[in-house]
C-alpha cells in the first residue's frame, strides 16, 4: 500500500465517534451513563410524519432512485415554510437543494466553492466539523473569536485587521452552537455587508431556529443577502428527525446549480417516504414548535440546578437545544467531564471540543428526559 490521502493527517476523528465508544464500553460494565452531551432529540416526530413516511412506503413506486434534486412538492413545501416562518420568498425550483442533513451540506458547499490552499473563516467556539471539511480539502481554516463580552457575535473591527485576500468563506451559526446567542438581524446585515466588501461568502447554519425561540429569523431577511449568502437549515432539531437526515441548503440559483454538480456525484437522492415525512413536518403549525419548546424550557430549568450545584454560571436568555456553562477561574472544562463521568455516571461535553475560546466551558444537552435530570442533580447533591 502506499499510504492514506495526506487528508487524514489534518483532522482527528470525531469527538463524538470517540467518546461514545467510551460511554458505551461504561454502561456495558453496568454503569447507569445519564448522557446529557448529545444533541439527539429524545421525543419522536409529529404523527403525521410517521403517518406520511408509513403511507408512502406501501406503494411499490415508492422504493426507487429519487431525483438529485428532490421530488418538486419537497421544494415548494420547504418554500412555504421560509414563507410562512420567516417572510423569505425562495424560488422552490432554482433556489433550493435538498441535502441528506446540513452535515452533508458542510462537505458540498465546501467542495463547491474552495481549493488547495484557499482559506475559510471559521468561528471560535463553533461547530468543529467547518474546520475539519476545510482540513480535508486542503483549505484552511483561519478562526476568529467569540466572546462572551460581544454576545458571542463576530468582532468585526478584528475581523477587518485580518489578511482576508484568500478568503473564500465565512461559517457563521445564530442561533449560535454552543453557547446559544441568538440570532440577531443587525449582526446579520454587518455580516452581509462584510462579505459583500471583501467578496466572501457568507453560510449561515441555521438548525436552531425554532428552539426556545420565539422569532425566528434567517440570514435572507436582509435586503441582498442572496448576493453574498448561503444558508443551511434541517429538519433534525425542530422536528425530531436527526436520524432521517433531512436538510436543505437555500442560496440564489448559479450557487445551487453549482452545489447540485457537487451532490449530484456524491449520492442517489433521498428515500421517497423520508421527502413525504419531510413534507408533513414542514407543514405543522406554530402548536408544535410552543409543545416542544414548553418541554425544553422545564428541562432548562432544571439543567440550571444541575450547574447551580456544580458551582457554574450560564446565561438564560438563550435559544437552542444545549445550556453552555461557564466553569469557575481555573478549571479544565475535561476534568470536570471525566469527574462526572467516571464518579458520577454523567456525561457531558467539554467546551474545547469546539475551538481554544470554548475552554472553560461545558455544555449540557436538553435532549434529555424530566427524570434523567432529576436523578443528576440527586447524584451531585
Amino acid at each position: 500500500m502506499k499510504g492514506f490521502s495526506k487528508r487524514t493527517d489534518s483532522i482527528q476523528e470525531y469527538y463524538f465517534s470517540q467518546k461514545l465508544k467510551e460511554v458505551n464500553q461504561l454502561r456495558e460494565e453496568g454503569k447507569p451513563i445519564i448522557n446529557m452531551g448529545i444533541g439527539s432529540p429524545d421525543l419522536p416526530p409529529h404523527p403525521s410524519v410517521i403517518e406520511a413516511l408509513y403511507q408512502s412506503s406501501l406503494l411499490p413506486t415508492s422504493h426507487g432512485y429519487q431525483g438529485y434534486q428532490g421530488i418538486p412538492a419537497l421544494r415548494s413545501a420547504y418554500a412555504d415554510f421560509y414563507q410562512r416562518h420567516y417572510g423569505v420568498s425562495l424560488l422552490a425550483d432554482t433556489e433550493i437543494l435538498p441535502l441528506l442533513g446540513s452535515k452533508e451540506g458542510v462537505m458540498h458547499i465546501s467542495m463547491t466553492f474552495l481549493d488547495e490552499g484557499d482559506q475559510v473563516l471559521v468561528p471560535n467556539p463553533g461547530y468543529p466539523t467547518y474546520a475539519s471539511v476545510t482540513k480535508m480539502l486542503l483549505a484552511d481554516p483561519v478562526y476568529y473569536d467569540l466572546k462572551p463580552q460581544n454576545n458571542w457575535y463576530p468582532d468585526f473591527e478584528e475581523l477587518e485587521k485580518m489578511d482576508l485576500s484568500k478568503v473564500k468563506l465565512m461559517w457563521v451559526n445564530y442561533p449560535h452552537m454552543p453557547t446559544g446567542a441568538k440570532a440577531d438581524l443587525k449582526v446579520f446585515e454587518m455580516l452581509i455587508a462584510f462579505g459583500k466588501k471583501h467578496h466572501i461568502v457568507i453560510v449561515n447554519d441555521n438548525p436552531y431556529s425554532f428552539v426556545l425561540e420565539d422569532n425566528p429569523k434567517s440570514i435572507f431577511q436582509i435586503e441582498g443577502a442572496k448576493e453574498v449568502a448561503l444558508e443551511l437549515n434541517s429538519l433534525s432539531k425542530t422536528s425530531n428527525m436527526a436520524g432521517w437526515r433531512v436538510g436543505f441548503v437555500s442560496g440564489k440559483s448559479e450557487w445551487i446549480s453549482a452545489i447540485t454538480k457537487v451532490k449530484s456525484n456524491m449520492d442517489s437522492g433521498m428515500f421517497l417516504g423520508i421527502q413525504q415525512g419531510a413534507i408533513a413536518a414542514m407543514s405543522l403549525g406554530k402548536d408544535w414548535y410552543d409543545g416542544l419548546n414548553e418541554i425544553y424550557s422545564e428541562r432548562r430549568k432544571l439543567v440550571w440546578e444541575l450547574g447551580g450545584k456544580l458551582g457554574l454560571e450560564f446565561e438564560r436568555d438563550t435559544a437552542g437545544m444545549f445550556v453552555w456553562a461557564k466553569l469557575p477561574e481555573g478549571k479544565k472544562s475535561v476534568e470536570l467531564v471525566d469527574d462526572l463521568l467516571y464518579n458520577k455516571s454523567i456525561f457531558i461535553t467539554p467546551g474545547h471540543i469546539f475551538g481554544s475560546q470554548g475552554e472553560g466551558y461545558v455544555r449540557f444537552s436538553l435532549c434529555v428526559k424530566e427524570e434523567s435530570i432529576k436523578e443528576a442533580i440527586k447524584r451531585i447533591s
